[in-house]
């Protein structure tokens, strides 16, 4: 028997060519149509694994969101979980990766989890940790969401890329303190990955100030215990500086 010309169809298949598609060219870009020919298949032969255009969608984000590492929200070996600062930080920068190699996908991640089995999983895992760790649920579920409209809108764009590299665009009688602006495209990765790490300390530190208030207990007295700490390098040290609890810092 003739073995096919063109590999036979599957669902990994048909979701790994639309997410190409939709990389290099945008959502817009992505049609039954469109798809097939890329596949090299007939349009009707795709129906067969995806009913709808909405539910591929839903299958190619779901797939961007099983790129995310989870795995720090796992228990260790003797029960012990990773302080929720700590998971909380390690995966938001794997949630930035996911939503950075594939930013034509955010706009469709911004609506939320919807049916998808790989973003329901994360939502779970980021809740779990918060709860665990002594967060009313109410609050657990607003840092949830807080922590991704940070995450997807650090994604969304490019700051320093939306900067024209023309310097006589930035007259100084206009612009008075954007003599540099030009130069912001030219340290695009720097500048948006630095905003993004700036961003992250910032909302740790800060959600650990109201940790020692509204699940400690302001006035009580008591220590910070590891749960509720925040470490961050002291600037230009290399030091580790930390002040359980509180996110403060040292020799920056």
């Amino acid at each position: 028997m003739a073995r096919p010309r063109t590999p036979l169809l599957s669902r990994e298949r048909i979701v790994t060519a639309a997410l190409q598609l939709v990389d290099a060219e945008g959502l817009a870009a992505l049609s039954t149509r469109r798809l097939a020919t890329e596949l090299s298949v007939s349009g009707p032969s795709l129906y067969n694994h995806f009913a709808t255009k909405d539910e591929l969608l839903d299958a190619v984000v779901d797939g961007v969101m099983g790129e995310v590492d989870l795995s720090m929200f796992a228990r260790g070996p003797a029960g012990a979980a990773v302080p929720w600062p700590e998971a909380l930080r390690d995966w938001a920068r794997s949630y930035r990766a996911a939503l950075a190699a594939h930013p034509n996908i955010v706009p469709v991640l911004a609506q939320g989890p919807g049916r998808r089995p790989n973003a329901l999983r994360l939502a779970d895992a980021v809740f779990g940790c918060l709860v665990e760790a002594g967060w009313p649920r109410g609050q657990a579920t607003r840092i949830g969401a807080l922590m991704r409209y940070f995450v997807a809108g650090s994604a969304l764009a490019s700051f320093a890329a939306g900067f024209p590299e023309d310097a006589g665009v930035y007259d100084a009688t206009d612009y008075p303190h954007l003599g540099e602006a030009h130069r912001l495209a030219e340290h695009r990765g720097a500048i948006d990955e630095g905003a993004f790490e700036t961003g992250l300390e910032a909302l740790l530190e800060g959600l650990a100030l109201r940790y020692e208030r509204t699940v400690r207990g302001a006035g009580t007295g008591g220590t910070a215990e590891a749960t509720g700490s925040v470490r961050t390098t002291g600037a230009g040290t290399g030091r580790t500086a930390e002040a359980p609890g509180t996110g403060r810092t040292t020799g920056a």
